[in-house]
């Protein structure tokens, strides 16, 4: 039985967030559905999993709730994630800053993948990667600003102790399915930023519809696939910090009270425990030692 993925979002007033989330939790479940959906007043944002007729007529319901919702849609082998999450939350993308006009109102201006890829070769442009810091040093555009930073919350503060660096310049923002981007660009248009671009469908849809080319590593996604190549050639940039082999294998600290993030590739994993120092190997709250920690 094929199965597929789907990942989606939409803008879009919604006057009763409750009631859509109820309805929405029903309908996944009446489905087999598994995944995860977020409902606010601003739209939905969703990923789910499952058997390919069943997301056929998932896709089929939202668009009767949400005229022009797009979908990008991975075919895999089966269930991508372990359950079924359907939440209310003040956004479905959160940012913590208000904005003055709703975002699928005032928003910047989507390139296509094709308009992405002749944009990114000008000279008067500044790419900007609208991910967190972990995703973008496993794959990222070449030349493009890599934030260091660990939470979407972070953007504006970094933009604006930032701004001579985007100032007057035509602004490319990216990020991996396009929502981060939707609103990063809509708040940097409040705050005076004149040109701000994003790629439509981030970098998903730019992986399927084009060469990939001007990316380099794999794409963080939400679901238990964790990292996938945009394109068949693409291959991991990054290396196991303990041998030094080309790994993306990115895993946790098993000590749940340090939880560090790190490359160790499979072999390195095995022989440190995935533990990121002695110390932490010894400590009493390792997962393996510890079963109410365990993540």
């Amino acid at each position: 039985m094929p199965y597929r993925v789907l990942l989606y979002y939409q803008f879009a007033e919604v006057p009763a967030p409750k009631a859509l989330a109820d309805a929405q939790l029903l309908q996944c479940q009446e489905l087999g559905l598994r995944g995860r959906i977020i409902i606010a007043s601003e739209g939905i944002n969703g990923t789910v999993s499952g058997p390919a007729a069943a997301c056929q007529s998932h896709m089929e319901a939202l668009g009767a709730v949400f005229p022009g919702i797009e979908f990008k849609i991975d075919e895999v082998e089966g269930h991508t994630f372990k359950g079924l999450s359907v939440k209310v939350r003040d956004e479905i993308i959160t940012m913590g800053i208000p904005l003055g006009t709703p975002v699928h109102q005032k928003t910047g201006r989507h390139l296509s993948p094709e308009e992405w890829r002749e944009a990114i070769q000008q000279d008067d442009v500044v790419l900007l990667d609208g991910r967190n810091d972990y995703e973008s040093e496993l794959g990222h555009f070449e030349g493009a600003l890599l934030p260091p930073l660990e939470s979407f919350r972070d953007f504006p503060a970094w933009i604006l102790a930032h701004r001579e660096q985007l100032e007057g310049k035509r602004i490319l923002t990216y990020c991996t399915g396009g929502i981060r981007c939707e609103k990063l660009s809509a708040w940097m248009l409040q705050e005076g930023f004149e040109e701000v671009y994003q790629l439509d469908g981030g970098i998903v849809r730019y992986g399927k519809e084009t060469d990939g080319a001007g990316f380099v590593g794999m794409n963080v996604v939400f679901d238990d696939r964790v990292l996938v190549p945009p394109t068949p050639a693409h291959e991991p940039i990054t290396h196991c910090r303990e041998c030094g082999a080309k790994s993306a294998n990115y895993v946790n600290c098993a000590n749940v009270l340090c939880n560090r993030r790190m490359i160790l590739c499979p072999g390195c994993e095995e022989f440190t425990s995935r533990c990121c120092s002695d110390e932490c190997r010894n400590a009493p709250s390792l997962r393996e030692k510890n079963a109410k920690l365990r993540a």
